[in-house]
């Protein structure tokens, strides 16, 4: 089976991007669908850990108090996290010498162990010390892979999308991101109001959705298998001829590049980890909502910013990325005090669940258009690399951790002192918006098609 989708008429005769017909073919639309559905499988595994760590803190860590128990899953959260930029150096290589297609294939494989592990994992009861240990080396595993998702899959839907709805259809990687999440809320969801108790949810039911989570990557493995690999990886491959793609070396020679990308970062998947993972402990230890009232919330907003995420991409392709980036930044400097203030005051699901779609309106500015920015600066020989490494050490600076110094701050008895932590940040992301290009203007993959 040919593997490979071939560039464009105009593309190769060197008409601009801009001159293609509008429109996508019917085998270049099902490789998109395809790997955003990878990615979503990928992420609901990821994110089950998170959606679950109040059912199974007390099985690793029974010796501790509620909040030092969200502390240390958390910090085994924040420690998966630390590795992702192993996971984007290694898939990266992968991606830029053998195939964004290869990428994408063993990154699944290698969720689908995590997951399997932490499933079958022994409790603290059973082999003391052991039992957060495994934990931990599943969680290891989880975040080399999901080091390589990223990269890999933002490179892989930009490259297959047209110019002109390139910003739409690469948001399709936060539909499916969050769908993900939301995915694992689901199960929880059902697990807690149709099929178990929450003493059988906290006994042995919190091991269901891993097992679900390893099926699933399976069959994603199997999707993905005959997914087409991208007509710019195969162009970029021919034109080196013995010269090796990808790896720090390569991506050594765009420092500038990399910097901004850990930038642009930065500020957005703080955000996003705000108002995801860390939500959900939030709204149950800070706001005492209960365990349903938190699930309810958490699952209706991701609902909400999944539905957004399209919607501002196709924004971006009318007017340009670094508007919305913009937006973010200056709105999320504003407004993130107040907003995370009045969450914690709410009076209610209701009101929480309003306060954080304004987030939501806000954060999307960012997480629609966010893969496709960082795409659109590296060329195909470097681009998963260069996609993949730098986004995934600013997620384990910024990301990763988000959920520990908000925990940190709460048991210092100074919860606000995060709101304001997370201010800076975006700040900081601020002056990198200010300073950077609009990449739709200035795409590397555009100027690829037309050379």
């Amino acid at each position: 089976m040919d593997h490979s989708i071939t560039p464009s008429r105009a593309a190769a005769s060197g008409a601009p991007a801009s001159s293609a017909p509008e429109r996508i073919d019917a085998s270049r639309l099902k490789a998109i669908l395809v790997g955003s559905a990878g990615n979503l499988v990928e992420w609901y595994d990821f994110y089950c850990y998170a959606a679950f760590s109040l059912y199974f803190a007390n099985s690793f860590f029974p010796a501790q108090d509620a909040t030092a128990q969200m502390m240390s899953t958390a910090g085994i959260f924040a420690l998966g996290f630390f590795v992702r930029p192993l996971g984007g150096l290694l898939f990266g290589r992968i991606g830029d010498r053998l195939g964004r297609r290869q990428a994408l294939m063993t990154s699944v494989l290698l969720m689908c162990l995590g997951s399997l592990i932490i499933a079958c994992a022994p409790t603290y009861a059973m082999v003391g010390a052991w039992a957060p240990a495994l934990l931990l080396l599943a969680r290891l595993l989880q975040g080399l892979s999901l080091g390589g998702e990223y990269g890999s899959s933002a490179t892989y839907l930009s490259e297959m999308a047209s110019s002109k709805h390139r910003g739409f259809y690469a948001s399709f990687q936060y539909v499916t991101l969050i769908g993900g999440q939301l995915t694992a809320l689901l199960v929880l969801l059902l697990l807690q109001h149709v099929f178990l108790s929450p003493e059988e949810l906290k006994a042995w039911g919190w091991r269901i959705p891993f097992f679900i989570g390893a099926l699933l990557a399976l069959i994603a493995l199997a999707m993905r298998r005959e997914m087409p690999e991208t007509a710019s990886f195969e162009k970029a491959k021919r034109q080196s001829g013995k010269q090796a793609l990808g790896g720090l070396r390569q991506l050594a020679r765009y420092p500038k590049e990399v910097m901004v990308v850990v930038g642009l970062t930065m500020g957005g998947t703080l955000a996003f980890y705000v108002y995801t993972t860390y939500m959900q402990k939030f709204l149950r230890l800070s706001v005492g909502l209960t365990d349903a009232q938190t699930t309810a919330v958490s699952a209706a907003s991701l609902v909400f910013a999944m539905c957004l995420q399209p919607l501002y991409g196709a924004l971006s392709d009318r007017i340009g990325r670094r508007p919305l980036l913009l937006g973010f930044a200056v709105l999320g400097t504003l407004f993130t005090v107040p907003l995370l203030t009045a969450i914690r005051h709410a009076q209610g699901p209701w009101e929480a669940f309003g306060l954080i779609a304004i987030a939501w309106l806000i954060l999307s500015g960012y997480t629609s258009i966010n893969a496709v920015v960082k795409a659109e600066m590296f060329p195909a020989a470097i681009r998963t690399t260069g996609v993949g490494v730098p986004y995934a050490v600013a997620v384990s600076l910024f990301g990763g951790t988000a959920e520990y110094i908000a925990l940190w701050f709460k048991q210092a008895g100074n919860e606000s002192g995060f709101y304001w932590y997370a201010t800076a940040v975006i700040a900081c992301t601020l002056l990198v918006y200010l300073g950077m290009r609009d990449t739709q203007k200035h795409s590397q993959i555009d100027a690829e098609e037309r050379a």
